[in-house]
């Protein structure tokens, strides 16, 4: 099963059970605490993820990503994680402005 790599959560592996779900909820899943103002619905932008490795395996960007692209709010590197599916390992960080302030972020 597909991988993610999270660098600045101390380069934390998870491992997909189920890669049919969001990656979302694939890392919430494995017990770590990650923001999603909107309920998982692609409202916002507080679940997006730094991808560094893999971007290039994933879909094309969703309706939700297209438009907050447009708004200037996700660069080329960033996707959301409530709307995408792992479809191969991928290497991400928290955005600096979405990180919670009781975790411990490495970066």
């Amino acid at each position: 099963m597909p991988r993610i790599l999270i660098r600045n959560l101390n380069d934390k592996v998870v491992t997909a059970k189920d890669n049919s779900t969001s990656i979302l909820n694939i890392i919430h899943e494995s017990g770590i605490d990650w923001m999603h103002a909107c309920g998982a619905k692609g409202r916002c932008t507080s679940c997006k993820m730094i991808v560094h490795e893999g971007l290039d395996k994933m879909g094309e960007d969703s309706e939700a990503e297209k438009r907050f692209r447009a708004m200037g709010r996700l660069k080329d590197n960033q996707r959301l994680a409530c709307q995408n599916q792992l479809t191969a390992d991928l290497e991400v960080s928290v955005a600096e402005e979405n990180k919670f302030p009781h975790m411990n972020y490495s970066e």
